[in-house]
C-alpha cells in the first residue's frame, strides 16, 4: 500500500493555539509600552507645565515696572496714584515688562493674578493679562483696590477665549487645595533689621519680595508638584520720586 503522509486534526489544533497565544502575548506587550509611553508622557508633559508657570511667575514679577496710574478727579486735572502695584491674600495686580505671550521683548502689561474657584472644591491660579499704552490705560483700575473680573470669571474659559477682547488669561496652576500671596516689606537700610510678610500690599512703594504659597490638592505620584515660591523685586525705586540725571 502507498504510504500517506498529512496532519492530523490534534496537531492542527494544538498548532493553532500555540499562534493564537504568541499573537495574543505579543499584543498584551505592545499595549502595556503604549500605556507606559502615554503615561511617562503625560508626566512630562505636566512638569513640563509646572517649570514654565514658575518661569512665568518668576520672569514676570521680578520685572515689575515702578510706575504710577492716573486717575480721574471728580474736579479738575487727573490725580495720580503713588504706586500701580496691589494685592491682597488671594490677587496681584502690577505692570511688568515681561509678557506671557511675547515674552521679554513684548510691550508692557497690566497683569492681574487672581485665586478663582475651580473643580471639586479646589483653587487654580488664573493670569490676565491687559496692554499698558501709558498712564492713561491704567483708569478702569481706579474703582479701587479690588482686581477686575477675569474672563473666567465671566462665563469660563472657553467663552471668554472666543470673545475677542484684548485682554488674555492664562491658567497657570489647577486643582490646588489652597493658593495665597503675602509681601515682604522693604528692608531698612540703615538700620538692616529684618521685616515682616503682610497679606495686603496698599503701600506707595515696592515691596521687597512676594511669596506665593500654593499645595494641590491630591498629591502628584511620579511627578512635580506645585509648591510655593519667594520672588524677590530687586527695584526699589520711589515711583513718587522723579529722578534726573542732571545733564
Amino acid at each position: 500500500m502507498r504510504a500517506q503522509r498529512g496532519v492530523t486534526l490534534l496537531e492542527m489544533l494544538i498548532a493553532i493555539t500555540l499562534v493564537a497565544g504568541l499573537s495574543t502575548g505579543m499584543l498584551m506587550a505592545m499595549r502595556t509600552s503604549l500605556l507606559t509611553y502615554q503615561k511617562t508622557a503625560g508626566k512630562l508633559e505636566s512638569n513640563r507645565h509646572f517649570l514654565k508657570a514658575q518661569q512665568i511667575l518668576s520672569s514676570q514679577i521680578g520685572a515689575v515696572i515702578p510706575v504710577s496710574g492716573i486717575c480721574p478727579a471728580a474736579e479738575g486735572p487727573g490725580i495720580a496714584v503713588p504706586s500701580f502695584l496691589s494685592g491682597s491674600a488671594d490677587g496681584l495686580r502690577f505692570i511688568s515688562s515681561y509678557s506671557i505671550a511675547e515674552g521679554a521683548r513684548g510691550y508692557p502689561q497690566i497683569v492681574e493674578y487672581r485665586v478663582l474657584s475651580g473643580d471639586r472644591g479646589s483653587v487654580r491660579l488664573v493670569a490676565t493679562e491687559h496692554p499698558y499704552t501709558g498712564p492713561q490705560s491704567t483708569n478702569p483700575f481706579c474703582a479701587g483696590t479690588a482686581l477686575s473680573a477675569s474672563p473666567f470669571e465671566l462665563g469660563g474659559a472657553n467663552q471668554a477665549s472666543a470673545k475677542p477682547t484684548p485682554e488674555t488669561s492664562y491658567v497657570l496652576a489647577d486643582h490646588l487645595a489652597y493658593c495665597r500671596f503675602s509681601y515682604h516689606e522693604p528692608y531698612d537700610q540703615n538700620t538692616f533689621l529684618e521685616t515682616s510678610w503682610l497679606p495686603l500690599w496698599d503701600r506707595p512703594m515696592l515691596p521687597a519680595g512676594v511669596r506665593l504659597e500654593m499645595q494641590p490638592g491630591a498629591p502628584e505620584r511620579g511627578g512635580l508638584s506645585a509648591l510655593g515660591m519667594t520672588i524677590p523685586i530687586q527695584v526699589n525705586r520711589d515711583p513718587a520720586v522723579v529722578y534726573d540725571d542732571g545733564f
